[in-house]
C-alpha cells in the first residue's frame, strides 16, 4: 500500500461548490506550492461550462501558464471531444474523461446519456492519443445515484470493460455521494482489476458519510494504484445532491505516509490550506488539520508554530 499514490483535486472537485471564483495566478500558485512540496498529481480544473460552474471559468487560463513540465503532473476533468480539443490547444497532456453508470447523473452532469458519452469516448481518445497525451475513463456514481439509488456492480464493470473506452490509460473509480463502505469499495475495485482490461486504478471518494479515508485504505487495498484527495476535504458535485467534500488530502497523506511527506512538508502542507479555506470562506474538514493544530506538540507532526 505504500506504493499507493494521492492526486490532489481541489482545484476541480474542492472547488466546485464554492461561492467564490479563484482567480487563475492564485489557482497557479497553488498548483505550484502542492508540486514543490512532493504533491505527485493534481487536477487543475475542468472544461465544464462556466454558465453552470463558474469556478471552473478560467481553467484554459490556468492550463496556458503552467510549463510543460508542470503540465505532465496535472489532470483535467473533460466530458467530450471537444473538451480534449481545447485543453490541448492550451497545452494539457492529460484528460480524466468522466461519465457517469447511471444514465440520470449523466444527464444532469453532463447532458446526455451514458451510451452517448461512451459513444464519443474514441474520438477522445483519439486527440488525447494524437497530442501525445494520457486520457483516463472516470466513472462517476459507481456505487449510488442521487436520482437511481444503488448502481449495481455489473454496471460499472460493463462500462469499464466496454470496447469503446480502448486506449484510457485508467479506469477512475468514483463514491460520488462518499456512501460506500468499505467492503463495496474492496468488491468493485478487487472486480474490475480482475475482469476489465489491464489498466492503472485510480479511486475517488467522498467523505459524505465519514468513510472517505477508510474507502481509499480498502481501495488501495484491493490493487488502487492512486487515490484522489481534496485539500480541508472541500469539494462536491453541483449535480448530484446529497454529494459532500472529497476525502481529505491530508487525511489520506497521513495515513499512506509516502516517502516524500515529512512533518515539515505536512505542516507546509496544511498552512496552504488553512490560507485556501480562509480565503474561499470554508470550513476545513480535515481531521488530521485539526490533529495538527493540537497542542500534542511533542508528537512530530503537530504544528509547533
Amino acid at each position: 500500500m505504500s506504493a499507493v499514490t494521492v492526486r490532489d483535486v481541489t482545484l476541480r472537485d474542492g472547488l466546485q461548490l464554492t461561492g467564490k471564483v479563484l482567480p487563475a495566478e492564485r489557482k497557479v500558485a497553488v498548483v505550484r506550492e502542492l508540486l514543490r512540496l512532493g504533491v505527485p498529481s493534481i487536477e487543475v480544473g475542468s472544461l465544464a461550462r462556466p454558465d453552470l460552474v463558474p469556478s471552473m471559468g478560467n481553467t484554459v487560463e490556468v492550463i496556458e501558464r503552467l510549463t510543460p513540465e508542470e503540465l505532465a503532473r496535472c489532470w483535467v476533468w473533460v466530458a467530450t471531444p471537444r473538451h480534449v480539443e481545447r485543453a490541448v490547444a492550451a497545452g494539457a497532456r492529460n484528460f480524466q474523461y468522466c461519465l457517469s453508470a447511471s444514465d440520470k447523473h449523466n444527464q444532469a452532469n453532463i447532458g446526455r446519456s451514458t451510451d452517448a458519452s461512451l459513444e464519443a469516448m474514441p474520438e477522445a481518445v483519439e486527440h488525447a492519443l494524437g497530442a501525445g497525451g494520457r486520457i483516463q475513463l472516470c466513472i462517476a456514481t459507481s456505487f449510488t445515484c442521487p436520482f437511481e439509488g444503488e448502481v449495481p456492480e455489473e454496471r460499472v464493470l460493463a462500462i469499464a470493460g466496454d470496447a469503446r473506452a480502448e486506449g484510457a490509460a485508467d479506469v477512475v473509480v468514483c463514491d460520488t455521494l462518499g456512501q460506500a463502505v468499505p467492503a463495496q469499495v474492496t468488491s468493485l475495485v478487487a472486480k474490475i482489476a480482475e475482469r476489465t482490461p489491464p489498466r492503472r486504478i485510480v479511486y475517488h471518494g467522498h467523505d459524505t458519510w465519514g468513510l472517505g479515508v477508510a474507502n481509499s485504505l480498502a481501495a488501495a487495498a484491493a490493487g488502487a494504484a492512486e487515490v484522489d484527495g481534496a485539500l480541508g476535504g472541500l469539494g462536491g458535485c453541483p449535480f448530484a445532491p446529497g454529494a459532500s467534500g472529497n476525502a481529505a488530502t491530508e487525511d489520506l497523506l497521513f495515513a499512506l505516509r509516502p516517502g516524500w511527506l515529512t512533518p515539515e512538508t505536512f505542516a507546509a502542507l496544511v498552512r496552504l490550506t488553512d490560507g485556501l479555506l480562509a480565503e474561499l470562506g470554508e470550513p476545513n474538514r480535515s481531521r488530521a488539520v485539526q490533529g495538527a493544530h493540537s497542542s500534542a506538540t511533542a508528537f512530530p507532526w503537530a504544528l509547533t508554530s
